[in-house]
C-alpha cells in the first residue's frame, strides 16, 4: 500500500502540489536542495512532530541512493514509501514530559497534545495552526487547549467526526444491505435505506451544529430531513425534489431520532418486527445497561422465539416466550421498551394495526415510573432519563480517549466529572466535546517511562 501511494504521489499533478520545486530540479545540486525542502516540510507533518537529529539526513541519503540509479521522482517516492511504513507515522506514540504540578503524572508534549486534539475533533494530523500552537507552548495549559479545541470544533472537519461517531453508535451503516419481502414491503429498497441513513445523519448534524442542541432535544425534535421519495415513503406531503430539506413531523406519529426509519429498520433483521432487538438497542446503546445474551446454550435456546409460537401481534408472540421463568429477568426490562415501538413496521412505516389487530404500543423504560403509549412518549422518557445522558457522555469519553472505561476509582472519578459538566451545560453536545479536553485523563499521561 505504501508503495502504491508513493507511486501515485509522484505523478506530475500530485508532485507539483507536494513538492513544487521538483519540476525545476534538474541538476544534482537542485535535486538535493528540493529533496531537503520536501523532507523538512512534509515529513514533520506525517510524523506530527519536529524531526529528531539525523532523521532528515537518513531520508535524504535514501533519496540520493535511489535517485542515483533511477529518477528524482523515484527518489522522492522512496522517501514517501519509507515514511508511510515508519512507526512514527503508523502509530501515535506519547512519551510526555515531567510536570512539577503533577509529580505522579506526565504531561503530553505540545505536539502530542496537538495530535490528541486533532484526532479527537478532525480525525486527522494537526494543521499548521495547531502545530504553531504546539511550538509556542500554548498547549501546556487548560486554557490553551480549550481555545484550540473550540477552533477545531468550529471547523468543517468536526462534522465528519460527529458523523463517524454516530455511524458507529447507531444501526444505520448496513441499511443498504437490508432486504425485505417485496410483496409485503414494495416501497422499500436499498436506495430507500440509503435515504434513511442520510436523513439521520443530516438531522444529527443540524441538531448539534446548527441548533446547538442538547442530547435530550435529539429525542424530542419536531422536525427531520427528507427528500421527496423518503417523504412519500413516510406519508408526508409538501416535499418535492431529490434534495434533502428540513420538514415538520406529525407529533402524533414521530418525534426526534428514535422514530426515524433508519433506527426502526436498522434494529430489524427480518420481515417482522422484533421488540427484543429494538429494546436491546435502546437499553444497551442508549442507556449503557449492557444486557447480554445468556452464555448457556440451553438457556439461549429458550430465549429464541420458538417457531411454533403464533400471535396476531408482536406483543402476543414475544410475551409467550418471555413468560418462561429463566427469561423473565432480562425480558421484563427489554420487552416493554420494544413494545412501545410497535407502531413502526419492519421498514419504519407507521401503522396502527398488525394483521388487522389494533397494536398495543404501551411500554416504558426500566427506571420510568409510568407506562407510556407509543414511541413519541418513550422518546420523552429517554430525554428525561439521567442514565441516557450519562450513557451518551460515556460513549464520547471512550471514543475520544480511545479506551473502554472500567470500574477503577480513577475511571469512576472521570465519569463523575464528565457527567457533572454535561448536566451543567444542559446536556449540550458541543460543550460535552469541549469538556472532554478539560479532564486530567485527557491532559496527562501515566507517570511510567
Amino acid at each position: 500500500m505504501a508503495a502504491d501511494i508513493a507511486s501515485r504521489a509522484v505523478q506530475a499533478t500530485s508532485l507539483a502540489k507536494l513538492a513544487p520545486c521538483a519540476a525545476s530540479a534538474t541538476s544534482a545540486a537542485t535535486q538535493d536542495t528540493c529533496a531537503q525542502t520536501f523532507i523538512n516540510s512534509w515529513v514533520p507533518k506525517a510524523y506530527r512532530r519536529p524531526l529528531a537529529a539525523g532523521e532528515a539526513d537518513a531520508l535524504l541519503a535514501l533519496e540520493k541512493g535511489v535517485t542515483s540509479g533511477d529518477t528524482f521522482s523515484s527518489g522522492l517516492a522512496a522517501v514517501i514509501e519509507a515514511v508511510l511504513q515508519s512507526p512514527d507515522f503508523l502509530y501515535r506514540p506519547e512519551f510526555g514530559v515531567a510536570d512539577a504540578t503533577q509529580p505522579t503524572l506526565r504531561r503530553p508534549t505540545g505536539d502530542e497534545m496537538a495530535t490528541r486534539l486533532s484526532y479527537l475533533f478532525w480525525g486527522s494530523p494537526p494543521d499548521d495552526a495547531l502545530r504553531t500552537a504546539a511550538a509556542s507552548g500554548e498547549l501546556v495549559t487548560s486554557e490553551g487547549i480549550l481555545k484550540n479545541a473550540k477552533r477545531l470544533l468550529d471547523g468543517d472537519k468536526a462534522h465528519g467526526i460527529v458523523k463517524f461517531f454516530f455511524d458507529s453508535l447507531l444501526p444505520i451503516t448496513s441499511l443498504t444491505d437490508q432486504t425485505r419481502d417485496v410483496v409485503k414491503y414494495p416501497n422499500f429498497s436499498p436506495q430507500m435505506g440509503a435515504y434513511m441513513r442520510t436523513e439521520t445523519e443530516k438531522f444529527l448534524d443540524n441538531q448539534i451544529f446548527v441548533e446547538n442542541g442538547s442530547w435530550p432535544s435529539v429525542f424530542t425534535a419536531d422536525y427531520t430531513f427528507v427528500n421527496e421519495p423518503l417523504a412519500k415513503f413516510y406519508g408526508m406531503s409538501g416535499v418535492t425534489g431529490t434534495a434533502f430539506q428540513k420538514a415538520p413531523l406529525d407529533p402524533t406519529q414521530r418525534r426526534g431520532l428514535l422514530t426515524q426509519g433508519a433506527i426502526m429498520t436498522g434494529t430489524t433483521v427480518t420481515n417482522s418486527t422484533n421488540p427484543v432487538l429494538r429494546g436491546s438497542f435502546i437499553l444497551n446503546k442508549l442507556m449503557c445497561m449492557n444486557i447480554s445474551l445468556p452464555s448457556d446454550p440451553a438457556v439461549l435456546a429458550l430465549v429464541a422465539v420458538p417457531v411454533d409460537v403464533t400471535g396476531a401481534t408482536a406483543r402476543d408472540r414475544y410475551t409467550a416466550h418471555s413468560k418462561q421463568a429463566v427469561c423473565q429477568g432480562c425480558h421484563r426490562l427489554i420487552d416493554p421498551v420494544g413494545f412501545a415501538l410497535e407502531n413502526y413496521d419492519a421498514v419504519g412505516q407507521y401503522r396502527t394495526t398488525e394483521n388487522n389487530v389494533t397494536i398495543d404500543a404501551s411500554g416504558k423504560l426500566p427506571q420510568a415510573a409510568t407506562v407510556v403509549s407509543g414511541a413519541v412518549q418513550l422518546a420523552q422518557q429517554l430525554a428525561d432519563s439521567d442514565l441516557a445522558q450519562q450513557c451518551f457522555a460515556q460513549h464520547w469519553v471512550e471514543y475520544g480517549y480511545g479506551r473502554s472505561l472500567s470500574n477503577a476509582p480513577e475511571d469512576l472519578c472521570l465519569q463523575e466529572k464528565v457527567n457533572t459538566a454535561f448536566k451543567a451545560s444542559g446536556y449540550n453536545v458541543k460543550q460535552l466535546l469541549l469538556d472532554l479536553t478539560q479532564t486530567t485523563a485527557f491532559q496527562y499521561l501515566p507517570a511510567q517511562e
